[in-house]
């Protein structure tokens, strides 16, 4: 009988990343600082709940609003947090240079994986998409690197290429809001090749689910870690009713999140969080701290996954 070889590092972490990757907050204190004995408490409390995969300097983190000395701290923070218990998946980005500084500092700090944010340029060719994350995922090649695709003109074509050449390219977060697309680009990319993810969170992780993510990300799963993980239950068990039960509880949580081009999408997650006494509500500019009326709403989404148990 012919025996299996075992999966090589990189193919076991791409199977570990089928999961919620969960994108934790980066709480502050009044004076404006991080305040990292929170973020360390917050971090537990997800692996606590069966969180595999965590996220430091990602959106939810709001990782465009760190110093470089604030990133490089939530990505040890992260890992001194989880202690072995999940992944580490670091986020970086901005200038090819910082990033891959950040990536090296986050292999050297124990990370086992990173997630490269799109690139922030006014002009972005598909050619030099495929360079800057072959830049970034050829100065790591021991990390598994996963790409946060928002931009509906990288197609399967160029997520292929760069995973002939960087074969640590393991894995696309996928946030186009258009699963139609989506199930094209993973079959013109491969389907089996990468881990796709769902990357606009739980209302978008049953219909991408259907056409082939494996994974979805998740700020809620901070708040309510019950419910988030309920979800990835039922779409891995296949039960789709079930699964949209879960998504109607998770909806008007998430739609105040989405709302006014997600203006809002950290200040709800953190004002949640308020709510429960878990950290401060404190966001940094352009974010804003919600007005008492939406503090209000949410404070009653929360009480109403209380009584459902999802916290």
């Amino acid at each position: 009988m012919e025996t299996q070889d075992p999966p090589t590092p990189l193919e076991a972490l791409r199977t570990r990343l089928a999961t919620i990757i969960a994108i934790p907050v980066t709480p502050f204190r009044a004076d404006g600082a991080v305040d990292w004995d929170h973020h360390t408490a917050l971090i537990r409390r997800l692996v606590g709940h069966g969180v595999d995969a965590v996220t430091p300097n990602g959106n939810t983190g709001e990782f465009y609003t760190l110093t470089e000395a604030e990133t490089r701290r939530s990505v040890e923070s992260a890992v001194a947090a989880v202690d072995g218990a999940a992944v580490v998946m670091a986020g970086v980005g901005l200038d090819v240079e910082s990033a891959v500084l950040a990536a090296r500092h986050a292999r050297e700090a124990g990370a086992g994986a990173l997630m490269v944010h799109q690139p922030v340029h006014p002009y972005r060719s598909a050619e030099g998409w495929i360079e800057y994350h072959r830049n970034i995922a050829d100065a790591v090649p021991e990390l598994g690197v996963v790409l946060y695709v928002r931009d509906p003109r990288i197609g399967g074509a160029q997520i292929r290429a760069l995973g002939e050449h960087s074969p640590n390219v393991i894995g696309v977060k996928y946030a186009v809001p258009d699963p139609v697309r989506f199930a094209g680009v993973a079959r013109d990319a491969g389907l089996r090749r990468f881990v796709w993810i769902a990357g606009l969170a739980e209302l978008s992780a049953p219909g991408y689910w259907a056409v082939g993510a494996t994974g979805f990300t998740s700020g809620l799963v901070n708040v309510a870690p019950g419910l988030s993980t309920a979800l990835l239950r039922a779409l891995r068990g296949g039960d789709y009713r079930k699964a949209m039960a879960v998504w109607e509880s998770a909806r008007a949580f998430e739609e105040l999140r989405a709302a006014d081009a997600s203006a809002d999408n950290v200040s709800v997650v953190k004002e949640a969080l308020a709510h429960l006494g878990l950290c401060g509500r404190a966001v940094r500019p352009p974010s804003r701290v919600l007005p008492p009326d939406l503090r209000e709403r949410i404070a009653e989404l929360v009480e109403q996954w209380r009584r459902e148990g999802w916290l």
